[in-house]
């Protein structure tokens, strides 16, 4: 069963803190290192995936209602 998106975030942020500390060995850093990859690819993924499922419902001239691709640069605009 695949974890939350929320749960795969906390779990980066967690391996970026003890690697930004600095106290940890090589090899301890190397394998956290590798996970907080692991978990960034999964999380922009996951990300991805849901802006491609967003739609937004307009109207259309003739009054219809149509489904069109959410533009990301409208929210930043808000």
């Amino acid at each position: 069963m695949e974890k939350p998106f929320e749960t795969s975030l906390a779990e980066l942020e967690e391996i970026v803190n003890k690697l930004e500390n600095g106290d940890l060995p090589l090899e301890s850093s190397l394998e956290l290192f590798e996970a907080g990859i692991r978990l960034s690819r999964e999380c922009r993924e996951r990300l991805t995936n849901a802006e491609r499922r967003i739609e937004v419902l307009v109207k259309e001239a003739d009054g219809t209602l149509a489904a069109k691709p959410l533009d990301p640069d409208a929210l930043r605009s808000s």
